[in-house]
């Protein structure tokens, strides 16, 4: 199944992609794309509604965040070896964590705000591991239970608040509109290997990314069991696992986002999005 949010900022409702790509209205099956949603029961109650039966939503209105409200959004650093080195740093022999800030969420074809006094904003295509059911100390080869689905996440950065503003990436990562997240979520069973899927970045038109998550230095399965060591994992809840090479921040020169611009990225079964630059 893909869900999805759509709607005006703020108003967004539930919603199902059918087998010929419309979208159909959820709400008389479940109020939100949200952590009870996502859980077992709440995706078993969707899957048991025939889509054809649910009413067609006309037009192209605006998708939201793919998710409602997570309680954590999480991120993994340096998850790639070549952009490890990229950024001129050694791949970590442990998971980096760190938080984004959950009022960063938008939707996947939103405007992006360049942050004032920012020269410094980038760009990250991601693979988002979407919880389903509380995960606490729970073993690789049971991690995956634990998950409802997979979703596409842009974690932008700026890089300057990042790294030279004192203190922990939290910083940088959390601007307005910095995690666009979508078009839809995709169920775990629509993907056949979380460990192949290729992924891509376009700004204004030049690939800037290209990878595939059978690169990871840490797969899904593992960073699900790692973080549940540190933390209680709740359905609803995002992990944005790490983005392979070709951040701006690893050119030479180093080359950074400026208002205008468009960004487009896209993972293979998860769909696209498309952003514009403008300034905060």
């Amino acid at each position: 199944m893909k869900l999805l949010r759509y709607g005006p900022v703020g108003s967004e409702k539930p919603g199902i992609l059918d087998d010929q790509g419309r979208i159909r209205d959820l709400s008389t099956i479940v109020p939100e794309i949200d952590g009870a949603a996502l859980s077992p029961g709440g995706l078993a109650r969707i899957a048991a509604a025939d889509p054809a039966d649910l009413p067609l939503v006309g037009g192209t209105p605006r998708l939201g965040s793919a998710i409602a409200r997570p309680a954590k959004f999480l991120c993994v650093g340096l998850n790639y070896s070549d952009h490890a080195r990229e950024t001129g740093k050694e791949p970590p022999e442990e998971p980096i964590l760190f938080m984004k800030s959950t009022s960063a969420l938008c939707g996947p074809n939103d405007d992006v705000e360049i942050p004032r006094t920012s020269d410094r904003t980038d760009w990250e295509v991601e693979l988002g591991i979407v919880i389903g059911s509380t995960a606490k100390y729970v073993p690789e080869d049971q991690a995956l239970d634990h998950v409802a689905g997979y979703a596409l996440v842009n974690d932008v950065s700026e890089r300057r608040f990042q790294s030279e503003r004192g203190g922990q990436w939290v910083k940088g990562k959390s601007h307005d509109t910095f995690g666009p997240v979508g078009p839809w979520m995709v169920t775990k069973d629509e993907i056949a290997d979380v460990q192949d899927i290729d992924l891509w970045l376009d700004v204004d038109g030049t690939r800037r990314q290209t990878g595939n998550t059978r690169t990871m230095i840490f797969g899904a399965a593992f960073l699900v069991h790692y973080i549940s060591q540190f933390m209680t994992l709740e359905p609803g809840d995002i992990i944005a696992t790490g983005t392979p090479p070709g951040v701006g921040l690893g050119m030479k020169p180093p080359t950074f986002l400026k208002a205008g611009q468009v960004v487009t990225l896209g993972a293979a079964g998860l769909g696209e999005q498309r952003q514009v630059m403008v300034q905060a």
